[in-house]
């Protein structure tokens, strides 16, 4: 079982950039599915962006597309998401996820280990 740890959230103004960080532990995350999802509140969880096991080009929801960035450094165990050019839309709170499927899904219910989420605020 892997356990993720979020970090790097802040407040941040509009046009400005951050990126997050989820330290993994117990397994290494090159055997898990990776991606970000993100709560704004009143909302539902939702996918942001995320890489298949052995994937090496990383797929986005069309709301983050040329702006995001997602890396995954197996050796360190670390997984990031890179954002710019933020949006006050983009305020939420983002969570790390790992899946034990091969592929990149995009549903909460295929994600089977999760982070504490770090929270972002995007200011106008």
């Amino acid at each position: 079982q892997v356990l993720l740890t979020e970090s790097g959230g802040r407040l941040v103004q509009a046009g400005g950039s951050l990126r997050l960080a989820c330290a993994a532990s117990g397994q290494t995350i090159s055997t898990y599915s990776m991606a970000w999802f993100r709560r704004a509140s009143g909302k539902e969880r939702e996918f942001v962006g995320g890489i298949s096991r052995s994937g090496t080009v990383p797929q986005f929801a069309d709301s983050v597309k040329g702006r995001l960035t997602i890396s995954r450094d197996s050796a360190r165990n670390m997984f990031y998401l890179q954002m710019n050019d933020l949006k006050p839309e983009d305020t939420a709170v983002y969570y790390c996820a790992a899946s034990d499927y091969p592929y990149l899904g995009m549903l909460t219910r295929e994600y089977h280990y999760w982070g504490q989420g770090t929270p972002v605020t995007v200011t106008s």
